[in-house]
């Protein structure tokens, strides 16, 4: 089956199912992708006001004198972090003051709870920002984390169908059924991992993990993309030419933020590349080597499956994950399937007790065994990439000791919610549809195996 090349770009070169997709735009408007956050104790960060206090589960009690106001964030078209950045310029704090458990889409309506320290529900209240509501829910006794987090409820809308009605139900009830037989969506990390219209945040980070500072913020800075803003791709393109930083702060658009931070850095100290990196939030910075983590990893998972290799049970060498009664895998409790235990892990996956792992390449984590094994060894040596270019002594902050991600994620609960006409593109449908994924696992991936999009960008990823 065809898959388009952009995806391969990011290792993402297969699909999990072979039927045929619905085709269709995401993203069309804002209002289209709408994400709400659940937590580990099953409360949801509603998108609509009325419904935040109503299901939400008290974390933490708002009786108690504690340090971290816990509040519901909605934000329409925004940047994680440069929300959280806008929140606390509007409260006069640090933005390290404002915590979250995970990063949303940009591109879309999204519900999250956040912790912001040493402020009063009043002060909140009293912030404003554009297409922002922050609501205040108690106070909770930690700063919030990813601990917390049990996943996200995506409700889409996919536009410009030309199938009809029954057609579109069709391919879609098949689709999930495939999922089913193989065990589950592929846990590929999605396209907003890398960058859709410019996709260079792996290749940064391939180059920090091979030291080269300089060539990093070169791809980061001056790498243009034809899909991106002419304006932001002829500022790249004279960077690229000139080297000249001082102008380039002149030349690049005020929408790139986080360029412009490293800018105005390197245009005081032009050599001091590492410098200019840290100049960007640490998280951010950090990005860019999990990015390319990332990137292998779906380069293993596509591999896998393009040797037929199961998803639904481990072969010898593979690692495996428990999962928690919430259905979450717990990384830290694995092993690696044996001659004498591989009979046993695969009556525990069966039983829904554990589940198929692969690795995130890091200088702690060794690679599977088996045939799985050999898959990582020969993807890494044509990477030229060896597990200990993941410690950085220069840099610490960006070093990565590696972990297991399951290779699979459930899809039981995928509902096809309404299919109609679609009034914004005539004599064409619209389906909804709703699902939820853990924590760490992409929308657009569910939506590119119902879609099967030909042209990524165009189809709204």
């Amino acid at each position: 089956m065809f898959v388009p090349r952009l995806e391969k770009f990011l290792g993402i070169e297969v699909y999990a199912t072979s039927s045929s997709g619905v085709g269709g735009v995401i993203r069309q408007y804002v209002e289209d992708f709408l994400v709400e956050e659940i937590l580990v104790d099953g409360s949801k960060a509603a998108i609509s006001q009325s419904e935040v206090h109503v299901e939400h589960k008290p974390l933490g009690s708002s009786t108690v004198k504690n340090r971290y106001l816990l509040c519901v964030l909605v934000k329409r078209n925004w940047d994680t972090f440069l929300v959280l950045k806008a929140i606390a310029k509007q409260l006069d704090i640090s933005a390290k003051h404002v915590r979250i458990a995970g990063i949303k889409d940009a591109k879309a309506v999204t519900a999250q709870y956040i912790t912001i320290e040493d402020v009063s529900s009043e002060e909140i209240q009293g912030s404003r920002v554009k297409d922002v509501e922050i609501y205040p829910i108690g106070y909770f006794r930690r700063n919030f984390s990813s601990y917390y987090l049990y996943g996200n409820r995506f409700h889409v809308v996919i536009r410009a169908i030309t199938h009809s009605k029954p057609r579109i139900r069709e391919r879609v009830t098949r689709i999930v059924e495939e999922f089913k037989t193989v065990g589950g969506v592929l846990n590929f990390f999605g396209h907003q991992r890398f960058g859709t219209t410019r996709p260079i945040t792996h290749l940064v980070g391939k180059s920090m993990i091979q030291g080269d500072f300089e060539k990093s913020a070169m791809l980061f800075l001056a790498k243009s993309n034809p899909h991106e803003h002419p304006e932001s791709q002829r500022a790249r393109e004279q960077l690229e030419n000139t080297q000249d930083f001082k102008q380039a702060l002149k030349d690049f658009p005020i929408q790139l933020r986080y360029e412009r931070l490293m800018l105005m850095y390197l245009a005081k100290k032009p050599g001091d590349f590492i410098g200019a990196f840290r100049e960007l939030p640490a998280k951010l910075m950090r990005l860019f080597p999990q990015a390319y983590q990332a990137y292998l990893f779906n380069k293993f998972l596509s591999r896998r499956m393009e040797m037929n290799l199961p998803f639904k049970k481990a072969e010898i060498g593979d690692y495996v994950v428990n999962v928690e009664r919430s259905g979450l895998p717990m990384s830290i409790m694995h092993t690696v399937a044996k001659a004498e235990t591989v009979t046993d892990i695969n009556e525990a996956i069966q039983a829904g007790k554990m589940r198929l792992a692969i690795p995130l390449v890091g200088f702690k984590r060794h690679p599977s065994q088996g045939v799985q094994g050999e898959i990582e060894t020969k993807i890494l040596e044509e990477e030229d990439i060896s597990p200990q270019n993941f410690k950085n002594e220069f840099v610490p902050e960006i070093s990565l000791r590696g972990k297991l991600r399951t290779a699979t994620v459930p899809q039981s609960n995928l509902l096809l919610d309404a299919i109609s006409e679609d009034p914004v593109n005539p004599s064409k449908r619209k389906a909804e549809v709703s699902f939820t994924l853990h924590r760490g696992s992409y929308a657009t991936i569910v939506l590119r195996e119902l879609m099967k999009p030909r042209n990524i960008i165009k189809a709204g990823f």
